[in-house]
C-alpha cells in the first residue's frame, strides 16, 4: 500500500517554526499538523497547497508517496 509521506517536519525545524505556528498561518489546529506529519492525516489539496506557500515551495517537496 502506498503511504503518504511528508516533510513538513523538516521544513519546519529549518525555520525554526513549531506546528502552532504552522498550523495558525494555514487555519488549522496544531494537532492537524502533527497528525500530517505522523502519516496520520492526509490533507486536503487545498491545505497541501496553502503549507507550500507558506514555505515557498511546490506540493511535490512537501509529500511524496513511498510504497
Amino acid at each position: 500500500m502506498r503511504m503518504l509521506k511528508t516533510r513538513i517536519k523538516e521544513f519546519r525545524a529549518a525555520r525554526d517554526m513549531d506546528q502552532a505556528t504552522l498550523a495558525g498561518l494555514v487555519g488549522v489546529r496544531r494537532e492537524t499538523i502533527g497528525r500530517l506529519e505522523k502519516g496520520q492525516y492526509n490533507p486536503s489539496l487545498k491545505l497541501a497547497m496553502d503549507i507550500a506557500k507558506v514555505f515557498g515551495v511546490t506540493v511535490e517537496d512537501l509529500f511524496s508517496f513511498e510504497e
